[in-house]
């Protein structure tokens, strides 16, 4: 067991960020820590990198009559960036079903889904759970004879919303 002051220590540590999970099933960022460690062996893929974790306030100047000093500045929309999941190209179809099903049925297709972080134990140290995500993108492998390199599959969501978890 750690000491109040080591518990400290590590929630003010920066997390390494090659230790990640992503799941389409958003429960399992609430499991406890022993279900937790079972969580690569469930998780919907091993991906080498997920992009696009952002969101942005777009923000209109507005002018007021008589003040030369400054402007305001006032919010007008907010967005969310796609995120982007790659891997290398496995024989399971999860990120093909996944997008094929949007084609024909792009209302049924939403999945909330999850990024985890682990810390060095296993354990999920940080979560952003994703809202109604949409395969909007599939990009399959580029092809050369040349080279011996693995293929690399990616797929890009689309959703309206991210929620962190703690």
């Amino acid at each position: 067991m750690s000491t109040p002051v080591e518990r400290l220590r590590a929630l003010n540590e920066p997390l390494t960020k090659f230790r990640f999970l992503v799941t389409l099933a958003p429960a399992d960022v609430y499991l406890p820590p022993a279900q937790a460690l079972l969580l690569p062996a469930v998780a919907a893929g091993a991906f080498q990198e997920v992009t696009g974790m952002g969101a942005q306030l777009e923000v209109v100047t507005y002018a007021e009559g008589g003040r030369n000093d400054s402007v305001h500045r006032l919010p007008l929309r907010h967005s969310w960036n796609p995120i982007t999941l790659k891997r290398g190209v496995v024989r399971d179809r999860l990120l093909w079903s996944w997008y094929d099903a949007g084609l024909h049925d792009s209302l049924g297709a939403r999945r909330d889904g999850a990024v985890i972080m682990l810390d060095e134990a296993g354990r999920p140290a940080k979560s952003w759970i994703f809202h109604g995500g949409l395969a909007a993108k599939w990009s399959g492998p580029d092809l050369h004879a040349e080279q011996n390199a693995v293929a690399i599959e990616s797929l890009e969501i689309a959703h309206e919303g991210l929620t962190a978890v703690l």
